[in-house]
């Protein structure tokens, strides 16, 4: 990263281009918000499914669901005492499929459940269904002779009994259950073949039973191949997706064509089919996929790439999905403001927080702050945080950067997002006083922690790209964590906390501690600063010495505790 200074990586964190409250409003909440994969013989429509929503909050829920594919039919039933959530009373989001015409194969698409005076509503129902069953009459395998492995993941309506067979009578052939489908639908298998010691290049065949279901195309005998072979191996993701509005920019995926077998990959060719919207780039082993939605009206459209190569498998085909939403004002997810440390709907958030907020229609284009304190708009774009502006880091149609207002309350607060003056749907957000979270390093377990004694490098494994190395007992941290709340001297909100004396501290008890937090074994040590980083927004530093007895390794874990209850996240330390 070549990062020298206390001020340049925070500053780039900042920008981190990585109403009122609603009172007595209903507040909507689904058994679930995904469906299948369920199993539907060809040529039928099958029985009606139901989903229950339920109000967790004030007044009455009035819903509407609609769909995003003609095959899928939604509708609310009246109410019903609750089957599958702890609740006393709930109404059915019915589910009735109009699939007779679609031929074999798996297929996607959303119901959307919408009350418009409710809390945390419109929420999506992805519903999956696999027609003619998730069994394939046959399955291809293809490993290296050095000992590797192959899988594929078949799936079937409920769980089964199985059983494998190999004509060698070796066990290279193995099946395991890997997860239940959603809303008691659906059951996943992991079927591997694994090149034992002995084993040649060339064929071996074998069979994988499945018995017992209720659902008569899963019981079927799928025939099993397994390719030994010195050549190159393709492997390619096994869907891609886009979402975006209705006459939108295009989005750009990459595709990535892996070897998983010897000698050299080489792509000799890349074809997109299922119409003008998708294309492809330049053959190779990292393809450009481009969904273009210009012109296409809302709904659910599929297509595939087919990449062809010198590969022993031949040409490889990847699906791929394009759903388009109509345009229209701010859409907010549902548990979509986060905090962005650890990106869980499920963590609270402190007052003066950094906070993430994903949707769609969001803003007209990417847009950051140059300056603080920080704006209250940027673009066309605000957030509302029960009614007040909230200061703003970064702005896309996606995803926008908050900081909650150290004025909010604690408790529930309501999240709505304003563009060109339309005022997007309400969200919840709980709010505390403070919430810990340590940042951690892109694609990492470890944490943004600068070791002072070791010219501020990350005390992680020596990683190419970090300045890495483990830590020592006796070493400084500097910690940099979010949700410390309110310092003192106090600070506004959007203002870069104090640069000179006095600086903002935080008075806390907190502790940080070196072991897991399951374990008896984790010492802790007094931080021997807490502070608002100075002249940044929403950003706190945690100075700490590393105890005397503290575990060694590469894996060390790691976290603080505010001492009434309230723990950060655990991230990964290396020491010495």
């Amino acid at each position: 990263m070549g990062l020298k200074s206390v001020k340049l990586f925070p500053a780039a964190l900042l920008l981190f281009g990585l109403s009122g409250s609603l009172a007595a409003a209903p507040k909507l909440r689904l058994a679930t918000t995904t469906f299948g994969p369920y199993s539907i013989a060809v040529g039928s429509n099958d029985v009606p499914q139901a989903i229950e929503a339920y109000n967790a909050g004030d007044g009455t829920l009035a819903l509407t669901a609609t769909s995003s594919v003609a095959w899928l039919n939604p509708s609310i039933g009246p109410s019903q005492v609750c089957r599958s959530v702890p609740q006393p009373a709930c109404l059915p989001v019915r589910i009735a499929f109009q699939t007779a015409a679609l031929a074999a194969g798996t297929y996607t698409g959303e119901i959307t459940v919408n009350d418009p005076n409710a809390l945390d509503a419109p929420q999506i129902i992805t519903v999956t269904v696999k027609i003619g069953g998730g069994i394939p009459d046959n399955l291809d395998l293809y490993v290296a002779p050095n000992g590797s492995s192959a899988s594929a993941t078949v799936s079937t309506s409920s769980y089964t009994s199985f059983s494998t067979a190999t004509l060698d009578g070796r066990s290279w052939l193995a099946v395991a259950a890997s997860g239940f489908g959603s809303f008691g639908f659906g059951v996943t298998y992991v079927v591997s073949g694994t090149h034992l010691s002995g084993m040649s290049e060339g064929t071996y065949s074998g069979s994988l039973g499945f018995f017992g279901s209720a659902f008569a195309p899963d019981n079927k005998t799928v025939q099993v191949h397994l390719h030994v072979t010195s050549q190159p191996i393709a492997g390619v993701p096994q869907q891609l997706q886009f979402r975006a509005v209705q006459n939108s920019a295009s989005q750009t995926s990459t595709l990535n064509v892996n070897n998983r077998g010897l000698g050299s990959l080489a792509v000799s060719s890349v074809t997109a089919t299922g119409g003008a919207w998708l294309s492809a780039g330049s053959p190779g082993t990292a393809i450009a996929i481009t969904a273009n939605p210009a012109g296409l009206a809302p709904g659910v459209y599929t297509g595939s790439v087919a990449v062809a190569s010198n590969a022993v498998n031949g040409t490889v085909t990847v699906p791929v999905q394009l759903t388009v939403v109509a345009q229209g004002a701010p859409f907010t997810y549902f548990g979509g403001a986060v905090n962005i440390a650890t990106y869980r709907a499920t963590d609270s958030v402190g007052q003066g927080d950094i906070v993430s907020v994903w949707g769609e229609q969001l803003s007209d284009q990417p847009h950051s702050a140059t300056a603080v304190p920080l704006s209250t708009q940027l673009g066309p774009t605000r957030v509302l945080v029960n009614g007040q502006p909230a200061p703003l880091y970064y702005a896309s149609a996606g995803q926008v950067n908050i900081q909650v207002p150290f004025e909010t309350a604690a408790g529930e607060a309501v999240v709505r997002v304003e563009r060109d003056g339309q005022l997007g749907n309400a969200v919840s957000m709980q709010v505390v006083g403070r919430s810990p979270h340590i940042l951690p390093i892109p694609s990492t377990d470890y944490a943004i922690i600068w070791n002072w004694s070791q010219n501020n490098s990350f005390p992680m494994p020596i990683t190419p790209g970090y300045p890495s190395h483990p830590a020592h007992i006796g070493d400084v941290f500097v910690i940099w964590i979010i949700g410390l709340g309110q310092g003192n001297p106090p600070v506004a909100t959007g203002a870069g906390a104090p640069g000179a004396a006095p600086l903002a501290r935080i008075p806390t008890t907190l502790k940080v501690h070196f072991g897991d937090r399951f374990s008896n074994t984790a010492i802790d040590a007094a931080p021997l600063d807490v502070v608002m980083t100075p002249t940044l927004v929403g950003l706190y530093q945690v100075s700490v010495l590393v105890p005397q007895g503290a575990q060694k390794g590469n894996r060390v874990p790691f976290y603080l505790d505010l001492g009434n209850g309230s723990l950060s996240n655990q991230v990964l330390i290396a020491v010495e």
